[in-house]
């Protein structure tokens, strides 16, 4: 117990003992009031909390000042970015996560966290529509890749090309693979 309410107890209780036989005389209800204020004080005197019963503050479990937890990032990022590896599901995830834990990143946290699910569930709505795409529709589409990768210099073909091959682009892997070997036929 703290020396202010130690004290405050005391004091407390020294008055109700001093006004005690003036007290018990007046009226039943404040014999009963004093009764019951002179347990209390007496129980608050004796009152030590132990260690094991202070209640011990639960792991923040939601990003500071959202209600967005790390796993649901981690469910995002794993079902919207199929195409990419698992490592590098994991690197995009603790990367963001370190972001979003940065102190100085506080009032714009919120904001981040919902710009990147519109931008995660955006791509993963264009590789669901690219998958329902019938054979025909991604040869033409291959096709039409090539012709607007045409005019692109050597260095950015080769930056595309490594794209491609890395499976880096968000694409099924089918059409990855069409888009590859126009790209390659294309030199």
């Amino acid at each position: 117990m703290s020396p202010a309410l130690r004290r405050t107890a005391f004091l407390f209780c020294a008055a109700t003992w001093s006004l005690w036989p003036a007290v018990a005389c007046a009226d039943p209800l404040v014999f009963f009031l004093m009764t019951a204020a002179k347990q209390i004080a007496a129980a608050a005197s004796n009152y030590k909390p132990s260690p094991e019963a202070l209640p011990q503050p639960a792991p923040a479990t939601t990003y500071p000042g959202t209600a967005v937890e790390p796993e649901t990032l981690r469910r995002v990022i794993d079902d919207s970015f199929v195409y990419l590896s698992s490592a590098q599901r994991a690197e995009i995830f603790e990367s963001l996560n370190a972001m979003l834990l940065d102190p100085k990143l506080g009032p714009t946290r919120a904001t981040m966290i919902e710009y990147f699910l519109h931008k995660a569930l955006a791509v993963r709505a264009a590789q669901m529509e690219l998958a329902r795409l019938s054979d025909a529709e991604k040869q033409r589409l291959a096709g039409e890749f090539r012709q607007e990768t045409a005019g692109l210099s050597d260095e950015d073909r080769k930056q595309l090309l490594g794209l491609l091959e890395q499976h880096l682009l968000p694409v099924p892997a089918d059409l990855n693979q069409m888009l590859l070997a126009q790209l390659q036929e294309s030199r």
